[in-house]
């Protein structure tokens, strides 16, 4: 097991997936959604501590992984981050402790936050996790850090300090770029991969962040000197609170994922013709969209439904904008340098 002098990760099994997702500010309604959520929560003989164990498969990766989540209601509401189940084809909340597990599925997510709220199946008389409010913190304040620490399985703690306030971060993400964390609780508390989704409780035994990344001073060690990053949970409920809604924008997206089964490179094909620029196809899912389509590894993505594509994030943007079941029109050069388009169908797929 490795930590990334970057960032938290849930703990992934090989091959390594490695998540990240950018934070930015966002409006907080931290009243309204822990209102919301009091309301929720049952008044007899809960099950567990509010604190959960979440299982991924990443089929699509040839890979697992695992991190943690808080219970929101007592029906099965899970708030964790989206790294943790980004990629996932299937999800599964274990409760403890308790011989409880239930499949979930994702009500939506939000990447440039790092926010993901899940639903457990059939899920009932869970206990809700206690929640705080991330205004007045104060430097040297006593934090509690609780998760799945290595994926074991358990809930480890780990104590520590309020060291920073509004501190900004970057990280490394998915596509071998970087990306601006903000506005995040830096704590001395002992984060480990598996942590991710899981609460930072203060003194009182509520929540006030929601852990999401680390740095080390020694690229993939483990070393003693450790700084934790957490997202505010009035952040955190203001985006819940969102996704509960049904209520998608910019960042946020509600419900299934669409998918056209492909894997991509940010490089042009120098034999097609130094002037055509696009996406390259990596990798091809077989019985995907795409595969279905015709689209083959080496071919290059020019535009989809008339947009110019210049880069993989710009295909990302436009499946992400799409819902499954949807026709989309892609134009590529394939591995002869023939310029084809093609209709697709896009399928179901993992949350991104």
């Amino acid at each position: 097991m490795t930590k990334d002098t970057n960032g938290l990760s849930p703990l992934t099994f090989p091959p390594r997936f490695r998540a990240f997702a950018a934070l930015a500010a966002v409006a907080l309604a931290a009243a309204a959604a822990t209102a919301r959520y009091a309301l929720a929560q049952s008044r007899s003989s809960p099950i567990g501590t509010g604190v959960v164990v979440i299982e991924t498969n990443l089929a699509y990766q040839g890979g697992r992984a695992a991190g943690t989540g808080m219970v929101l209601s007592s029906s099965g509401e899970i708030l964790t981050n989206n790294h943790v189940i980004r990629g996932a084809t299937t999800i599964r909340v274990v409760v403890p402790k308790t011989g409880h597990s239930y499949t979930a599925k994702v009500v939506g997510y939000d990447r440039t936050h790092d926010v993901a709220v899940l639903q457990a199946s059939s899920a009932s008389n869970l206990k809700p996790v206690a929640l705080g409010t991330s205004t007045g913190l104060k430097i040297g304040q006593l934090v509690k850090a609780v998760g799945n620490a290595l994926g074991g399985g358990s809930l480890v703690k780990a104590t520590g300090q309020i060291t920073g306030l509004s501190r900004t971060i970057t990280v490394n993400d998915d596509a071998s770029g970087t990306a601006t964390l903000r506005n995040l609780i830096e704590t001395s508390a002992d984060l480990q991969p598996g942590d991710s989704g899981g609460p930072l409780f203060n003194t009182a035994g509520k929540v006030i962040g929601m852990d999401s990344a680390a740095t080390s001073s020694g690229a993939y060690q483990d070393v003693s000197t450790t700084d934790g990053y957490a997202i505010p949970i009035n952040r955190a409920l203001a985006i819940a609170e969102q996704i509960g809604s049904g209520t998608s924008s910019a960042t946020v997206h509600i419900g299934a994922t669409a998918f056209l089964g492909i894997s991509t490179a940010p490089t042009a094909i120098p034999q097609y013709d130094t002037g055509r620029r696009g996406a390259v196809v990596a990798t091809v899912v077989p019985g995907s969209a795409a595969d279905t389509a015709g689209l083959e590894q080496g071919d290059l993505i020019t535009a989809i439904d008339g947009t110019k594509i210049t880069s993989p994030a710009a295909v990302s943007r436009i499946i992400m904008s799409k819902k499954p079941g949807a026709t989309i029109t892609v134009a590529f050069v394939d591995t002869a340098g023939t310029a084809q388009t093609v209709r697709v169908k896009l399928g179901n797929g993992p949350p991104q």
